[in-house]
């Protein structure tokens, strides 16, 4: 066989090989459909209808996707006034016994409604989610016979709450379809409390508190809301996502680990979006603002001293008008760990909204930066922000 033989069949291997390897990206999940505890559903969030769905009505273990409807049920005491955002919780010897994912609260202590909320929708707190069943209902029973009363009226009809964490009670079950129910009030109910589970991050006691769905920063659209885990129930998952004005609610329960749940929430939604005709959607990214002089203009402001508020984050790029570096500490980035400094912002840049592209010129470099500002204050114009900066040492 000639060398024109040989390179002809090494392309069509190759094609082939490449054939396969798309074909496996398009169903990341196959291996799991159909197994004893995976379910899976895709709606419109708009008309409620199906896009797609695999045993999507059979009961599952539903793990830390129970404190979304923990949140439905703050976010209706909130509403009716009953509670406050800075209202504090009380911390029982049991709310801070209970097991991990936690944010290690102590027993006699207390925290902010708006602190305990927070620690719900990044890390999944099982403590802070205990301390606000108590704080609403007196104990975290009665409170879980309040959360399957309220999902009855919402229209899960197969769900029953045993808890307000999501650690595993064999009579603790839901669906698919249900978690989309859930799913849906939470988005339709209360459009501006949804925006907190798009938070990246946020600061309590000292310390950067990461939000565990990396679906916020994968997937194109993504702004919400919640992942869960335990061994008998598998990887969970729901992910909203909004392109072209079609917002698409997906949930993805019993998943082999979180890269298959990943990949199949990522597959359903990019489907669903495809069906419902809607462009992919690319993230432009402009060219970034000239380098400046950041220590030199910075020295002209006061240093701002941290607050004892909760402080919110959004990462990404600022570019500062004004400021001054203050205190260092270790802190954990986006790039891994560094010294960071804090500075004053003017709050017409509010850096927390700040598009990815942008960065903010530091000691004569490039450096990435995140807003840190209280969740309530910063909504309000005028409101002063604290931003912090990451430099190397």
């Amino acid at each position: 066989m000639g060398h024109r033989g040989w390179r002809a069949r090494a392309r069509s291997v190759a094609a082939a090989l490449t054939a396969v390897f798309l074909l496996t990206l398009a169903r990341p999940a196959a291996a799991q459909i159909g197994s004893d505890r995976y379910s899976a559903i895709v709606i419109d969030a708009g008309s409620g209808g199906v896009l797609y769905a695999a045993s999507a009505d059979q009961p599952r273990y539903p793990a830390s996707l129970t404190k979304l409807m923990t949140i439905y049920m703050l976010f209706e005491a909130l509403r009716d006034r009953r509670v406050f955002l800075d209202e504090l919780v009380p911390v029982s010897g049991y709310a801070a016994s209970v097991e991990p994912s936690k944010l290690g609260l102590l027993p006699g202590t207390r925290i902010s409604v708006e602190q305990a909320l927070l620690g719900l929708v990044t890390k999944s707190a099982n403590d802070a989610a205990v301390a606000l069943g108590e704080l609403l209902a007196g104990d975290e029973d009665r409170f879980a016979q309040m959360m399957t009363l309220r999902a009855r009226a919402l229209g899960m009809a197969h769900t029953t709450f045993r808890n307000a964490s999501g650690l595993p009670d064999t009579d603790q079950v839901t669906t698919a379809q249900d978690m989309a129910i859930l799913a849906r009030h939470l988005i339709q109910d209360f459009p501006q409390e949804y925006g907190y589970f798009s938070t990246p991050g946020f600061v309590f006691q000292g310390r950067m508190v990461l939000n565990h769905d990396r679906m916020l920063d994968t997937f194109p659209g993504a702004d919400g809301l919640k992942t869960g885990y335990t061994a008998a129930a598998g990887h969970n998952l729901v992910t909203s996502a909004i392109r072209g004005g079609v917002r698409l609610i997906g949930v993805v329960l019993g998943a082999g680990s979180t890269f298959e749940r990943d990949q199949d929430m990522t597959a359903m939604l990019t489907s669903g979006f495809d069906r419902m005709g809607v462009a992919p959607m690319i993230a432009a990214l402009p060219a970034p603002p000239p380098r400046l002089s950041f220590v030199a203009a910075a020295r002209a402001a006061p240093v701002l001293p941290p607050r004892s508020a909760p402080r919110r984050v959004r990462w990404g790029w600022a570019e500062p008008e004004w400021g001054e570096p203050g205190w260092g500490e270790r802190g954990w980035g986006d790039r891994g760990w560094g010294r960071t400094q804090q500075v004053a912002l003017t709050p017409s840049r509010a850096a927390f909204r700040a598009p990815a592209s942008r960065r903010v010129a530091a000691r004569g470099m490039m450096q990435p930066a995140m807003a840190v500002a209280g969740t309530r204050s910063a909504r309000v114009a005028g409101g002063t922000h604290l931003a912090r900066h990451r430099v190397r040492g």
